[in-house]
C-alpha cells in the first residue's frame, strides 16, 4: 500500500481535478501566471467582432512586475476592468491563448512557466510571455482615437520556446 508521501507526489494538481466553479478563490487567482497580457488596451471592431491587442498598458499595469498596482480596487478605478469567473471565462475572446484560466477552461495543462508548474513567479517573464519590456505607453498618456496606432499581434501569440515541457537552454 502506497504511504502518504508517494499518494501526494502522483496526486492530480487541482486544476486537473476540479472543476473551476469548484475552486477556491487562492486556487482560482493562482491561475494567473501574471503575465500582464490581459491588461493591454484592446480594440474591438464593431462589425467584424474581432478584438486586436495594442502594447499600451492600463493605468494600473506595473510594468515591472505585470500585475495591478491596485488589484483589490481595480475595478472601481478602471471602469471597464473585467472580473475573470468561471462563469464568463469561455466567453471572453479576447484573452490570450497562454493564459491559464483559458488553457484550463480548454481542458489543457499549464505550461512549464506558469508558476503553477515551474514553482517560480520569474518563469512567466523567462519564456517571453509577459509584458515586461513590451509596453510603449500607458492608457494615460495615450487618447482613444490614437489607440490604433499602437496595434500588435504579439500578445495573440506563443513565443518561440515557450510550448515546451521545459525552460529552452
Amino acid at each position: 500500500m502506497p504511504d502518504d508521501k508517494t499518494l501526494k507526489d502522483t496526486a492530480l494538481p487541482f486544476w486537473r481535478t476540479k472543476k473551476m466553479s469548484e475552486m477556491t478563490p487562492r486556487e482560482w487567482e493562482s491561475l494567473c501566471d501574471g503575465c500582464g497580457r490581459c491588461c493591454l488596451n484592446k480594440l474591438t471592431d464593431i462589425d467584424s467582432g474581432e478584438t486586436v491587442y495594442t502594447d499600451v498598458g492600463c493605468k494600473l499595469l506595473d510594468t515591472a512586475s505585470c500585475r495591478c498596482a491596485d488589484y483589490k480596487n481595480r475595478q472601481k478605478k478602471v471602469h471597464d476592468c473585467v472580473r475573470l469567473s468561471w462563469r464568463n471565462i469561455r466567453r471572453l475572446t479576447w484573452l490570450p491563448p497562454t493564459c491559464g484560466y483559458v488553457l484550463v477552461a480548454e481542458g489543457k495543462d499549464l505550461p512549464w512557466w506558469h508558476p503553477l508548474i515551474s514553482g517560480r513567479a520569474d518563469t512567466v517573464h523567462e519564456a517571453g510571455i509577459s509584458v515586461r519590456g513590451k509596453v510603449s505607453a500607458n492608457e494615460v498618456d495615450v487618447p482613444d482615437r490614437d489607440l490604433v496606432d499602437y496595434i500588435v499581434k504579439w500578445p495573440v501569440r506563443w513565443p518561440k520556446g515557450s510550448r515546451g515541457k521545459v525552460p529552452p537552454k
